[in-house]
């Protein structure tokens, strides 16, 4: 039987984006899916028509409607997350609902401290207005290109932007930013969980939103626990990684990681 595979997306981008993800993994034998965010219209173009439907979304429900998910598969899956799907899989991954799992470019995690300049800059026209908590925000073409698409050239950003972007519940950035100082917050995750699966860490060296010093602080947040945590750098790459041009560098990394960790697993 093939190894299911859950990929998860974070904001402004539509779990159909994981496309060209799931049919190479499919050619390399496992089972994946993209099932989306809770009442995430199944098209883009009926998210962008449809923001109400995931406004007010937070950390939890999203994570509660994967492990939903999950329970209904046939055996644990694999889980492969990107921004703040990656925070979701670490969060899935400490609870033991995985085998494995893989972060890219994932939101910071409760410990993580002060966020670089750069990272302001790109969550600054959501956090920057307090009534957006209970609204889904679409980022301009503009804001994609700084935050998302900075490491392609423009006329790929807007390709990028007309085809995959759409609007996204902004609690879950107002979540992570308040993540150290509220005690029971919704981007805490169990890393000190010496029992759950390998889990590899992605970072972009020229991502703004999640800049790869975030990563390493995320990294070193494991690191009472004995379970694998290792990081793989991409140092020319942004936050657009898993649906640029360069996807399937990134794509074929991560194969060949997880290969290794769930052959190493079995041994």
């Amino acid at each position: 039987m093939a190894r299911p595979v859950v990929f998860v997306h974070g904001l402004w981008l539509h779990a159909s984006s994981w496309q060209p993800w799931l049919d190479l993994f499919a050619q390399h034998g496992y089972d994946p899916i993209a099932p989306g965010w809770p009442h995430e219209p199944p098209t883009v173009e009926e998210a962008r028509l449809q923001p109400e439907a995931v406004a007010g979304l937070g950390i939890e429900e999203v994570a509660d409607h994967h492990a939903d998910i999950i329970a209904g598969l046939p055996e644990r899956p694999v889980l492969v997350g990107h921004s703040f799907g990656g925070l979701l899989a670490q969060k899935l991954l400490g609870r033991n609902l995985a085998v494995a799992a893989v972060a890219i470019n994932a939101s910071q995690i409760r410990g993580v401290l002060v966020p670089p300049l750069s990272q302001l800059r790109a969550t600054a026209p959501v956090l920057g207005n307090p009534a957006n908590i209970k609204k889904a925000v679409r980022l301009t073409a503009g804001q994609f290109r700084y935050g998302f698409a900075n490491a392609v050239s423009r006329d790929e950003s807007d390709v990028l932007y007309d085809r995959w972007t759409i609007p996204s519940p902004a609690r879950p950035l107002f979540q992570a930013a308040a993540a150290n100082v509220v005690s029971h917050s919704p981007a805490a995750v169990d890393t000190r969980n010496a029992r759950r699966g390998p889990l590899l860490l992605v970072a972009g060296g020229r991502d703004h939103l999640v800049p790869v010093g975030v990563t390493r602080s995320t990294q070193r947040q494991y690191r009472h626990s004995t379970a694998v945590t290792d990081l793989l750098p991409f140092a020319d790459r942004g936050h657009s990684l898993v649906v640029d041009s360069g996807w399937r560098e990134v794509a074929q990394a991560c194969l060949t990681w997880l290969d290794r960790a769930l052959t190493d697993q079995d041994g």
